[in-house]
């Protein structure tokens, strides 16, 4: 699967798009691609995707999938990597913990930064601080 996933993110970062997350699911026969770009993502990027990835892993990775999904990230988008982390300061964060701080695993405030691999979220307006390996999942939280 780790190799999959440098493949992807290599091939499409050459191509203008960012690998937001992948999804392998129903016994491998699924893969559910999220995609990025600075502009942001159309239907049309999400077509030029599934064929430049369709044709990439026919020649280059022989994985037995049914069906490839190609997707943007949506508004409540996953940040996984500390470039996420830093892109998106300043908008409000949804984090699960791994292992709980002070009994709590669930946090939502606003995301201050990332620094030596520690997370920095304003939550009701106290600063916490969040070691990047401890965080299961991180999402967006859309305001509008």
């Amino acid at each position: 699967m780790q190799n999959l996933e440098t493949l992807l993110a290599h091939s499409l970062s050459q191509i203008g798009y960012e690998m937001v997350d992948l999804e392998v699911s129903n016994r491998g026969k699924l893969l559910r691609l999220f995609i990025d770009k600075p502009d942001g993502i159309n239907i049309d990027d999400c077509a030029l995707v599934s064929e430049h990835v369709s044709h990439l892993l026919a020649v280059e990775h022989d994985i037995d999938y049914d069906r490839l999904e190609v997707s943007s990230p949506g508004l409540d988008r996953v940040l996984k990597k500390e470039a996420d982390f830093q892109r998106f300061v300043g908008n409000k964060v949804q984090i699960r913990l791994r292992v709980p701080l002070d009994g709590q695993k669930k946090f939502v405030g606003v995301l201050r930064g990332i620094e030596q691999g520690n997370v920095r979220v304003e939550v009701d307006a106290v600063e916490q601080s969040f070691a990047l390996s401890n965080i299961d999942k991180a999402r967006l939280v859309p305001e509008f």
